[in-house]
């Protein structure tokens, strides 16, 4: 099956610990499984347009994980290994590394689409990391897996910012290659990606660095705890935690001035008056560390302090510039650019504006569905109140409750002084936006359906109820009913919500593509400081107009944005300036047939002729410099098959087509199969 030495030739299977407890029990789970040393791995790949989408919903760990993979790939290159990136499912998403290996990872599947969760490929790095939480090597014959057995692999859990699981980033080589190292290369690599998603997530926040020793400040080993201005905890890294011997869970009962003696504002005066920047700061353990303190961030206000920690104080004092920045967005009339669906869209909404009737919005990520919700507002009698947008989906089970319907003072331990306005209340006179509703936790569906029926809100630690005027706008990007059928959704809650239910459509499916692109041209251009607006070539627009668009308006958007800045002198959009995913989506949605029905779509079928079923489909549209799409479906069915030596069976599963599509497309495939004794 392979041609490398056989397990006796396994540096580490004579060696003691073979079989790690860890290890063990990974074997005994691959063995629940119903899996076998020498089965067959499930080598089933998500077809592109699906890999593009599960990318878009993972895109924050990525554009912070891709650099630090750069960075690392410099470290081990030539050494015949690769860089995985995974989500918290264990499918690859991203995978960079050295070209011969690569090839060899891909005939075991180790590559972007493919899942390597512990169900599918049994005890192995990415796998076990994932069921154990924890950093884990699988060397040579630990994997389950005799195919898998040529590896060597090193995995490390990557946590978001408030210590979910997140992904994995795994480093992969041959066997015979093994580094000790490379685990603490990996780990140093996942402390970076972590700490660049606690930045990002917490820019607005107080933020404080803090070691021992004053020379690792600005170096991994820093902790990162991050405050609201108030000092109400919000959440720390794992160097944070172990520093200061607590739990993430342990931590938020606490607060700034219980873990550091100091108040906010005491903590910034002392940061201010401080020379190099530099504060020494004793913990609640009794330790002292050297600190640096990061409140800039935050927009001040004439009073001196962060705008953040002013708007928690006031209250509502800050609805009238909410209000005045919404007046100035996106209208209804904005959105109408022809599409016969939108507008129906549209017309519906616009029945409705006013008249106390919940509206749901449905449809795939990226359609809009926020951008609709704001333009339903503006257009609204409420328009002058605030629009308050709540995404279900990002806020942690553990401060929803508190986040929507506010808290009294004490209502907790780190509660902070005078309580606080949820979301509901800040809302008050405007309009309440829900996004990803079918993420609300289901206990607390009961309570929303309560303020939604008697129009009251009872905060945390409170015996009042305090009333609340608000327009109710949902989205989703699921299906409710299916959610109700498992118990996942209250069904009372859903028909409470949907007074009227409208779907925005997938950009696949609109017509009116090149006015949307001309739109979204015109904001590039607002936003450019040359001022210069981008043109599009004409074959880049029959391509725009082949694509399948997995990720909608933030793939277009991205896509725009990207080849408006690479755009030569001429100031047009070439094909040269698309990027290489961009046409994969194209080769595998024409591989599938879509493209080509699309494509026909545009003959002369209205005259009254009949199809001929024994008609060759019609030449697809050409692309830039001659290349038709037709050439793409070639070159990636030819690209697969050669892949998977010969196998049609195997390259149509990764193509995501049947086998009969291939031999339809490329008849010369058969031969493939017969040779390979494929069936």
């Amino acid at each position: 099956m392979r041609n490398d030495p056989g397990p006796a030739a396994n540096p580490l299977s004579a060696t003691e610990g073979w079989l790690t407890p860890c290890i063990q029990k990974a074997h005994e789970r691959s063995e629940s499984f119903g899996l076998k040393s020498s089965t067959q791995p499930d080598y089933d790949v998500l077809p592109a347009p699906d890999l593009t989408v599960k990318r878009e919903q993972n895109r924050v760990l990525t554009a912070h994980a891709l650099p630090v993979m750069e960075t690392l790939r410099e470290q081990i290159v030539n050494t015949q290994s690769m860089i995985v990136l995974t989500d918290a499912q264990g499918l690859i998403l991203h995978s960079i590394g050295d070209d011969d290996f690569l090839r060899r990872a891909e005939k075991v599947a180790l590559r972007p689409g493919a899942n390597w969760a512990e169900d599918r490929q049994g005890t192995n790095a990415i796998g076990t990391a994932l069921a154990e939480r924890s950093a884990t090597v699988v060397h040579g014959d630990q994997h389950y897996l005799a195919a898998n057995r040529f590896l060597t692999c090193s995995s490390v859990p990557i946590l978001d910012p408030y210590g979910d699981l997140t992904g994995v980033l795994d480093v992969t080589g041959d066997y015979r290659s093994y580094h000790q190292h490379t685990m603490a290369l990996a780990k140093m690599s996942v402390q970076m990606i972590e700490n660049h998603l606690f930045a990002s997530k917490f820019r607005d926040a107080l933020q404080i660095s803090f070691h021992s020793r004053p020379e690792f400040l600005g170096t991994l080993m820093e902790g990162i705890a991050a405050f609201t201005f108030d000092g109400r905890f919000l959440s720390a890294n794992r160097s944070a935690q172990f520093q200061l011997g607590l739990s993430l869970t342990a931590l938020r009962a606490h607060t700034l001035a219980s873990l550091f003696g100091l108040t906010s504002g005491e903590l910034i005066d002392k940061s201010r008056t401080s020379r190099d920047s530099i504060v020494a700061l004793n913990l609640h353990n009794g330790a002292v560390v050297c600190a640096h303190v990061d409140y800039r961030r935050a927009t001040m206000t004439n009073s001196g302090w962060p705008r953040e920690a002013d708007r928690t104080q006031r209250g509502a004092e800050s609805r009238p510039a909410q209000a005045g920045a919404a007046t100035n967005a996106v209208r209804l009339g904005h959105l109408d650019t022809g599409d016969p669906q939108v507008a129906s869209v549209i017309a519906k909404v616009r029945k409705v504006i006013g008249k106390d009737i919940p509206v749901l919005i449905t449809g795939e990520t990226g359609t809009g569905k926020e951008l609709l919700a704001q333009a339903i507002h503006n257009d609204s009698p409420r328009r002058d109140g605030p629009f308050v947008a709540v995404n279900c989906a990002s806020i942690p089970e553990t401060l929803i409750e508190s986040e929507l319907f506010g808290y009294e003072e004490g209502a907790f331990t780190g509660a902070r002084r005078k309580g606080a306005l949820g979301k509901v209340l800040q809302a008050n006179g405007g309009t309440l936006f829900l996004d990803e509703i079918g993420d609300m936790p289901y206990p607390l569906q009961v309570r929303l359906l309560r303020v939604l029926q008697e129009r009251v809100v009872n905060p945390l630690g409170s015996t009042k109820s305090i009333p609340v005027d608000i327009a109710v706008v949902c989205a989703t990007h699921r299906s409710l009913r299916e959610m109700i059928a498992q118990n996942r959704f209250r069904e009372d809650l859903y028909y409470r919500l949907n007074g009227l239910v409208v779907k925005l459509p997938p950009l696949r499916e609109r017509t009116d593509l090149a006015v949307v692109i001309e739109k979204m041209l015109d904001d590039e251009t607002a936003c450019a400081t040359d001022g210069r607006r981008p043109a599009i070539a004409p074959e880049v627009m029959a391509l725009f107009e082949q694509c399948a668009w997995p990720g909608n308006f933030r793939q277009l958007g991205n896509l725009l944005r990207t080849a408006a800045a690479m755009v030569d002198d001429d100031g047009e959009i070439r094909r040269e300036h698309l990027p290489d995913d961009f046409f994969e989506d194209l080769a595998m949605r024409a591989a599938s047939g879509c493209g080509s029905q699309n494509m026909n779509a545009n003959t002369d079928m209205s005259a009254g002729a009949a199809p001929d079923a024994a008609a060759p489909a019609r030449e697809p549209l050409e692309g830039a410099g001659g290349t038709r799409l037709h050439d793409l479906t070639l070159s990636a069915i030819a690209a697969a098959i050669a892949r998977h030596g010969g196998n049609v069976s195997a390259a149509a599963r990764a193509l995501g087509v049947s086998r009969a599509t291939i031999y339809r497309k490329m008849p010369v495939a058969s031969g493939a199969k017969n040779a390979n004794g494929d069936d």
